[in-house]
């Protein structure tokens, strides 16, 4: 009876569809994973080095980039085995750790990007007080409680995903070990399950959605009250990337995350996953950076630094 429940290992499906491009989708994978990488390494390193970055925005923004960092090597390389060697098992121990990892990261990320619209808010809406409330001690505050938010959330749905029977069945298709994919796969009662997620998604989705659409809200009736054209474009342009940002996190996560469970389609849930995995983690050190002029400027205060000295 145990070994008809407790599978020993799964079988990944994510690309059992696709036989023929494998080669070609492993260095597609690997060059966005590396541009990954590199350029949230960058944000991190500039961020602590430069004086002119050290600041409470910048210090989310480092965490974010940890967090992507993280993010993305959860799954990633373990796609590129799957491609490159052409077997697709992961054991029952990795599935689970896997899992943990994907929801711990996501979940913090979702409160990480709610304590970076607050940041805003309060920048934009009390620029004489900011430092004085975005001190060092609240901001590690306020990082400490992301990261907390994301490991209880794991903790939880990983301890229910893995109590689930899966009689014989080990066959997930997706690309890596993920909720969706395994409450599909179980032949128990996943009513509990589901009803967690619910819960879950209010605390890590909607609530976090709500708080950032409170801040805009007060930021952009605050920036139409600057008479200044230059004053109201700075205003404008310090939100933008923060919210790109958003726009492709939130939507993705929500998509995959905060729905019926009939509603699930693996098929497309799992290239709609591809993209909060894989490509929001690159894209997001190009979000920060090309609409930034102060990174911009700590980028060639380094450069230049290098090459004369």
């Amino acid at each position: 009876m145990e070994n008809q429940t407790m599978p020993t290992e799964f079988i990944l499906l994510g690309f059992h569809n696709i036989q023929g491009l494998h080669l070609l989708l492993s260095w597609v994978i690997s060059i966005i994973y590396i541009f990954t990488i590199l350029g949230n390494m960058l944000i991190i390193f500039f961020s602590l080095v430069e004086p002119c970055l050290q600041t409470p925005m910048y210090f989310f923004l480092g965490n974010l980039s940890l967090l992507d960092i993280c993010q993305t090597t959860t799954t990633v390389p373990q796609m590129l085995v799957h491609l490159v060697s052409g077997r697709s098992s992961i054991s029952y121990a990795r599935c689970a750790a896997q899992l943990y990892f994907v929801l711990f990261f996501v979940g913090a990320e979702c409160i990480l990007l709610a304590t970076m619209a607050y940041d805003r808010y309060v920048a934009i809406c009390n620029p004489l007080r900011y430092m004085l409330l975005m001190n060092r001690k609240f901001c590690v505050l306020l990082v400490s409680v992301s990261w907390l938010s994301g490991a209880l959330n794991a903790s939880l749905h990983t301890f229910l995903t893995i109590h689930l029977p899966f009689c014989e069945a080990n066959r997930v298709n997706y690309f890596y070990c993920d909720i969706p994919p395994l409450l599909a796969l179980s032949c128990g009662d996943i009513s509990f399950n589901v009803t967690m997620i619910l819960v879950s998604s209010i605390f890590l989705g909607w609530t976090p959605t709500l708080c950032i659409g409170l801040s805009y809200g007060y930021i952009v009736s605050r920036i139409l009250k600057i008479h200044s054209p230059e004053g109201r474009s700075k205003a404008f342009s310090t939100c933008v990337s923060h919210l790109t940002a958003v726009l492709l996190y939130y939507g993705s996560s929500i998509f995959t995350y905060v729905r019926p469970l009939s509603s699930y389609s693996l098929d497309n849930d799992k290239l709609i996953s591809l993209l909060y995995n894989i490509v929001t983690p690159m894209l997001n050190p190009l979000i920060y950076t090309l609409r930034n002029k102060d990174v911009k400027r700590a980028m060639k205060k380094v450069l230049v630094r290098k090459m004369f000295f």
